[in-house]
């Protein structure tokens, strides 16, 4: 890791560079970039003034004024098309107007709406005493229409092993779960409702909420409305338990007041305002979304403050960019659309999909931010797509470091993943990247939940990122043409592939490989091109030569725009999803079900069933999930993916590669287990059948690959 330097000590040693073949009485001229209020102003000055002029309190303020407008009362919520999402989108807008960004726009777009007003749950525990639960929600109907008695049972973790011989129908049904190693909430949610329940009450027992034992829990719900489920805290939980267990049959009534509300095809909106620069057509886009569960301070008005602070820290020092820089406040992120797999990114989404496409080809790039008033460890993550690797790990040298947080500098990682707007921004053909937090103790601690408060708001941490984002702004700005770097992507599909299975199935990577070295030696001769051209606009930038600067903008357009529609087309050619939403080359489906299934069938044949069931069939596609639940609910959230319009895909519309359903297969085995001498003659077969098919897939895949390998190096050739 390089050590980072302060802003002065860099100041001065760009300053160094700019001046040192230069003539002193020139020195002056050297260093012009323009005339700003009567006065010249240099790129380094920009910089400085940008850093003065930012204001860490500002964002802070703003950030906590967004908690104004809430759905529940108690809890908060600021919801996909609910008043208060609304009414907080319309605070956004007015403020961007008030910092003084231009043509603020408010575009509206549809959505499934959601109002989560409240779930108030009174019980008497096993002292005798009243005890009320204050419930968390999902996006789901439910309306008890006041108070209402009910019984509620307690069955495990709600597997349909759990809810076996139980009766469910119109109660209440008490769960634990962890979501983040076993399954989502959707399953158990929909096994119970087959069975007639009520709605699911959730504890999460490990994986989200840990942070405290009062912890309640949000996420998306990834299924229908009619399924209904709530979230509840261990220590309710456990006063529960201990009364149910105390109760007769452990059956006991309660009163339930709830109602959560979703609507069809409704409206909410996305907000954006620029500022104006030389070109008002190529656009460097800053982004984040406003709705939010519970008070959401870190996810996500921490993130709306440190946009609308870097838009303001901008105006504030008089900055002029180059091109125009849009600050887009995006809604409906958590949850938009009901009743599929990719319900969240619904506002980036239809912006960048539906409302304004035209921005991709123009879009230099897209940050977007997400939980960064927190340190989430002690190295500050950037995470982009592969093409922009380079490019940012340059430029985190430069950063000036913040005393107190983030000792060990700035990395870069790729490529994006799926859990934010930034994906879809990617693949839309934006360039796009973001503060990355996903593998932080955050994530298991007071992620969506109550605790995602002022509570753990860190001022230097939002203070390095108003800085690093603000001046990575600038950096974009000084540049003629997007700094797209294609060897990573390139080099990160080479790795991925993996020599033995190939062998496996017969299928030769050869030429993939040949024409991914070709390739990435036409890519080497466009870097240099492209890092000629930009160092050619920044010196004529530097030296405020208005005349040289044009000149080599517009010389260069072609170039840019060809670099774009080639970053668009890897996007559309090489990222495919898992069925557990991971980014994967398009050969990475069948290579991992070939390498599963051919350990399973190798123990098999040795009389082995444990290891088949415990270490490879639950890795193969979405199989898991036929360990634990009826072959209704496995078929349910397995066809809603495949057979799904596009719009209901959204952002995974078609970068799921296939699917190898082993339900019936892993459910014999199971009942085989523990049988001397099983005969699985059959489950053999299947598993075989589904080998050759995953083989053909494979060929396939990488066939096209390859020829999408190709296509990339016929595009970027034109550019050299």
């Amino acid at each position: 890791m390089k050590k980072l330097i302060s802003y002065l000590t860099l100041s001065m040693l760009v300053g160094m560079l700019l001046v040192a073949c230069t003539p002193k009485e020139e020195t002056k001229k050297v260093n012009e970039e323009s005339v700003q209020d009567g006065k010249i102003v240099t790129r380094e000055d920009a910089n400085s003034n940008y850093l003065s002029a930012v204001d860490v309190d500002y964002a802070f303020q703003f950030a906590k004024s967004l908690e104004e407008f809430k759905t529940n009362k108690k809890l908060g919520y600021r919801t996909a098309g609910s008043e208060a999402e609304l009414k907080t989108g319309e605070k956004i807008g007015d403020e961007m107007k008030k910092i003084g960004l231009s043509e603020v726009t408010k575009d509206e777009f549809k959505v499934d709406t959601w109002e989560f007003e409240k779930a108030d749950l009174t019980f008497t525990d096993a002292d005798g005493k009243e005890h009320l639960a204050v419930l968390g929600g999902y996006q789901v109907n439910f309306d008890t229409n006041g108070q209402k008695e009910l019984e509620i049972i307690y069955a495990g973790k709600g597997t349909a092993d759990d809810l076996s011989g139980l009766d469910i129908k119109g109660k209440l049904v008490l769960i634990d779960i962890n979501q983040r190693e076993e399954w989502w909430i959707n399953y158990s949610a929909y096994q119970a409702h087959l069975k007639g329940a009520a709605a699911v009450i959730a504890v999460q027992e490990a994986g989200y909420g840990e942070v405290d034992p009062d912890a309640l829990n949000a996420q998306d719900i990834c299924g229908p409305d009619d399924a209904p489920a709530f979230s509840m805290s261990q220590t309710d939980a456990n006063s529960l338990k201990k009364a149910l267990e105390a109760s007769k049959n452990g059956i006991m009534t309660v009163k339930f007041d709830a109602k959560s509300t979703v609507k069809f095809d409704g409206k909410t909106y996305n907000y954006y305002g620029k500022i104006i620069g030389k070109d008002p057509e190529s656009y460097i886009i800053l982004s984040a979304h406003y709705d939010s569960y519970f008070a959401g301070f870190q996810d996500d008005n921490a993130a709306i403050a440190l946009m609308m602070g870097v838009a303001k820290g901008l105006i504030d020092s008089g900055y002029q960019p180059e091109k125009t820089i849009i600050f887009n406040a995006l809604a409906a992120e958590e949850w938009g659309v009901s009743n599929t797999r990719y319900d969240w990114s619904t506002g980036a989404y239809n912006q960048i999909f539906n409302i304004h496409p035209e921005w991709v080809g123009k879009a230099f790039a897209n940050m977007n931010f997400e939980l960064p008033a927190y340190e989430h460890t002690t190295q500050d993550e950037i995470r982009s797509v592969y093409e922009l690797n380079n490019y940012l790990t340059k430029f985190t040298e430069d950063v000036p470091s913040v005393t107190g947080v983030y000792k060990d500098g700035i990395s870069v990682v790729s490529p994006l993943r799926t859990w934010s707007d930034d994906f879809s921004f990617g693949i839309a053909g934006v360039p796009a990247l973001r503060n990355d937090f996903q593998d932080s103790e955050f994530m298991h601690s007071h992620y969506h939940s109550q605790f995602d408060s002022e509570d753990v708001y860190n001022a230097d941490a939002l203070k390095f990122h108003l800085n690093l984002y603000g001046l990575l702004a600038m950096h974009y700005d000084e540049t003629a043409v997007v700094p797209l770097d294609f060897t990573t992507r390139l080099k990160a599909l080479k790795e991925n592939i993996h020599a033995q299975v190939f062998e496996k199935a017969a299928v030769s990577s050869s030429e993939l490989v040949a024409e991914i070295d070709r390739v990435v030696s036409i890519a080497e001769e466009v870097n240099a091109k492209v890092a000629k051209v930009n160092e050619d606009y920044l010196a004529a930038l530097t030296k405020g030569d208005a005349n040289a600067t044009k000149k080599l903008y517009e010389e260069s357009r072609k170039l840019n725009s060809g670099l774009l529609a080639a970053f668009k087309y890897a996007e559309d050619q090489f990222v495919r999803l898992t069925w557990e939403d991971e980014p994967i080359f398009p050969h990475v489906h069948a290579q991992n079900n070939i390498d599963n299934l051919s350990l399973s069938i190798d123990a098999l044949n040795e009389g082995d069933i444990a290891t088949p069931l415990d270490e490879y069939l639950w890795a193969i596609d979405n199989n898991w999930y036929a360990y634990d639940f009826d072959k209704e609910v496995f078929d349910y959230f397995t066809d809603y993916v495949l057979e799904a319009p596009e719009e209901k895909l959204m952002w995974g519309a078609g970068r799921i590669v296939g699917h190898e359903d082993l339900f019936d297969t892993i459910n014999s085995l199971k009942e085989k287990r523990e049988l001397a001498n099983a005969d699985v003659s059959a489950e053999l077969a299947t598993l075989n059948d589904a080998l050759e098919r995953q083989k053909e897939l494979l060929k396939t895949t990488v066939s096209d690959e390859t020829a999408s390998v190709k296509e990339l190096g016929e595009m970027l050739a034109e550019l050299k």
